[in-house]
């Protein structure tokens, strides 16, 4: 089990990437990359996933101790984050959460991954198409 702060630092330096590099791909202070790998600390928003984007891993793998695999769940993170853009952050974690429920359906390993990309694209359509008409019907909801 490893810690946020070591995941960090770890695939920054899997990379050959400085801690300077890696404020510029992600937005944020190089300070701020040095408190994430010393104190811990975790970003706010969607900078873990800016962060995970940078680092060529998955949000999951990064948050989460329990998860030891870098890849754990990153063919949901285009959708996760389409839906932080388009309605907030409380629609992505509804989003990440459909999606993890759903992920039963690979763990035979019987779907290529052009399936598995199409499938997660219909469950992403959806679920934004019913948001979206929600706020049409209901008003407009605040992000987040």
């Amino acid at each position: 089990m490893k810690s946020f702060s070591e995941k960090i630092r770890e695939a920054r330096e899997a990379l050959k990437l400085n801690q300077q590099q890696l404020s510029d791909l992600v937005g944020v202070s190089k300070r701020s990359i040095a408190a994430y790998e010393t104190t811990d600390t975790k970003p706010r928003g969607n900078i873990a996933g800016k962060l995970a984007s940078a680092l060529q891993v998955s949000v999951d793998y990064l948050l989460n101790d329990d998860i030891i695999d870098p890849k754990h769940g990153i063919e949901k993170s285009p959708y996760v984050e389409e839906t932080r853009e388009r309605l907030g952050a409380k629609a992505a974690k509804e989003m990440d959460v459909l999606l993890e429920q759903n992920m039963a359906l690979f763990a035979g390993g019987e779907l290529d991954q052009e399936a598995k990309d199409a499938f997660f694209e219909a469950v992403m359509k959806a679920y934004i198409t019913c948001k979206e008409d929600a706020r049409k019907t209901f008003g407009k909801k605040s992000k987040g």
